[in-house]
């Protein structure tokens, strides 16, 4: 995105107004479900990949929505839609940006939100706590769409898919998305970039997953955005032997 750009976005962007109850906004609330479905991805180059599957999980009492407009050949700048408890919307902007994004082994191209999510593998002390950071995997972007309802029992949660799946036109100038109260947007471990790669790495490790690592979304809530969980590396299924994570 052109950098005249970015700097009129970033003074667009407003501090977050979702915690303020004068507001009565309906705001989402992200948090990244615990990695799973681990499994270690040998390579016949002797490239060692952790898959895992993630998700992203909406349990606030609005949808995480976004409305974006084309500005670049590949690009869309996005502004954020919050209802309020009197039925109307108003919009937001985050600086969020929103990429036409090639998965040839997924039917094609995709319309994704940038920074959607961080993926992190950190070495473990022997108390439990990160010690430092090793690796970053390369997944970065999602559909944020309504894939799979986790949490019906939530207030507002809808019983069907109000965002569906991300659009695919290339030559599209706007284009909305969106993950509803108690839906997820979801990807599987085989999903491309799904993973963190572990060449080399023996010992205990803790992967960390961020949702809305940069926050380019508003929330009710930003301090539950991160899930863990432990692993022994070279990585096998059952008990990891390590020790318990530690805040």
């Amino acid at each position: 995105m052109p950098a005249a750009l970015l700097a009129a976005l970033a003074a667009l962007q407003v501090a977050n107004p979702c915690p303020d109850p004068a507001q009565a906004l309906r705001c989402p609330d992200l948090v990244m479900g615990v990695p799973t479905h681990l499994s270690l991805d040998r390579k016949r180059d002797g490239r060692r990949f952790l898959r895992m599957e993630n998700k992203i999980v909406n349990i606030g009492t609005g949808p995480a929505e976004l409305f974006a407009r084309r500005s670049g050949p590949l690009e869309m700048a996005g502004e954020q839609v919050i209802g309020d408890a009197a039925g109307g919307r108003r919009r937001f902007a985050t600086g969020a940006e929103i990429y036409y994004t090639s998965v040839p082994t997924r039917g094609g191209d995709y319309w994704k939100l940038d920074q959607a999510a961080r993926f992190e593998l950190w070495t473990q002390s022997p108390d439990g706590r990160l010690a430092a950071l090793a690796r970053v995997g390369p997944k970065l972007r999602y559909c944020l769409r309504d894939l799979r309802r986790l949490r019906g029992d939530i207030v507002g949660a809808p019983p069907g898919r109000v965002f569906g799946a991300c659009n695919q036109t290339a030559a599209k100038q706007e284009v909305t998305l969106g993950t509803s109260v108690g839906w997820a947007d979801v990807y599987p471990a085989s999903y491309p970039g799904n993973v963190i790669d572990v060449t080399g790495l023996q010992g205990c490790f803790v992967v960390r997953h961020v949702a809305d690592p940069q926050d380019h979304l508003l929330e009710s809530n930003e301090a539950n955005n991160v899930s863990v969980r432990v692993v022994r590396l070279p990585y096998k299924s059952g008990a990891q032997g390590c020790p318990a994570f530690a805040p």
